[in-house]
């Protein structure tokens, strides 16, 4: 059975209960989705290829590298952990955010990073960076995180901008060969509320859209869908169950809307190659999704000059 990240009854790993309640907002923030630029009711990119995290695994013969910080205000966490097991075929995403994370089954150990990359002297550096359990809860705390109202969660050592494991949620090459999700996927939008967020899990927003969805809000796929009608590829149908029976969390803003695939970069066995594509989701349209009741939000986050100036200081 593929390895799940997290204790068996974290937030992450607990199914949909069959009574669960919609949201009242659930088709207004629907709506103000639909209404980004080149949205509309398609449903759901994957992203597999790039703008997700590669997961490395990990042991006690893999070569330990001291992963410095890259520049101020960002900032590795209190708990994070160096030296770092990091395999010499490692490759961080090749997008802007240079998500790369660590995983250690045997002291069950995870370590993701944000922007991290090698410099012109080989070393390895990163501007977040957090080490935690594997068999913890999967959702930070915010007393220990002291996040400030108007910063980035970059700057504390969260590398997900709803200060969440940046492991939690993504759909994983084993899962999809084995035929089954057992936990929630995590996704990204375009229409994020602006500095409202849902804990647990999530301990910080990034959003900049008034009314959106908060980030940490969790989107389920209608669990009486008939999904044989969409003809999906054997790897998005688990997927597609995945979404019913777990559902989806709010972790990032993007470009659009999208689910997280592993990302399979460099990696020397395996390939999202003829098993999925990035687009084999979309013919399940957003009128087939609702938004679960949001028990409590929390107003804080980023500001919108300190988003713009974390990402203009960026090469």
């Amino acid at each position: 059975m593929a390895k799940r990240f997290f204790v068996p009854d974290s937030f992450w790993n607990t199914p949909i209960p069959k009574d669960a309640e919609i949201d009242p907002r659930s088709e207004e923030m629907l709506e103000i989705l639909r209404s980004q630029p080149n949205e509309g009711e398609k449903g759901f990119w994957l992203n597999l290829h790039k703008w997700t995290i590669p997961v490395y695994e990990v042991d006690e013969n893999t070569p330990r590298q001291y992963v410095l910080p890259d520049k101020e205000p960002f900032s590795h966490g209190k708990c994070f952990e160096n030296p770092v097991p990091i395999p010499d075929y490692a490759t961080p995403d090749p997008q802007r955010d240079a998500h790369m994370a660590i995983v250690d089954w045997k002291n069950m150990k995870a370590w993701d990073m944000w922007y991290v990359y090698r410099d012109e002297n080989g070393r390895w550096r990163s501007r977040t960076g957090m080490t935690y359990r594997l068999d913890g809860s999967g959702v930070f705390d915010p007393e220990e995180l002291q996040i400030k109202d108007g910063d980035s969660a970059h700057y504390y050592g969260p590398s997900r901008a709803a200060a969440v494991p940046a492991i939690a949620g993504l759909v994983m090459y084993d899962e999809i060969m084995e035929g089954r999700i057992r936990h929630k996927l995590a996704f990204a939008t375009s229409a994020n509320a602006y500095k409202e967020f849902v804990y647990p899990p999530a301990c910080w927003t990034d959003g900049k859209t008034p009314g959106g969805l908060p980030e940490g809000c969790v989107i389920q796929l209608d669990p009486n869908l008939d999904l044989s009608k969409f003809n999906l590829k054997p790897a998005a149908l688990v997927i597609a169950r995945a979404l019913q029976e777990y559902g989806a969390v709010n972790v990032d803003v993007s470009g659009g809307k999208t689910l997280y695939g592993e990302g399979l970069y460099s990696h020397p066995s395996k390939s999202w190659e003829g098993i999925l594509e990035e687009n084999d989701l979309e013919c399940i349209g957003l009128s087939h999704f609702r938004v679960l009741k949001i028990d409590r939000v929390v107003k804080m986050g980023d500001e919108r000059k300190r988003r713009r100036q974390i990402f203009s200081s960026q090469p």
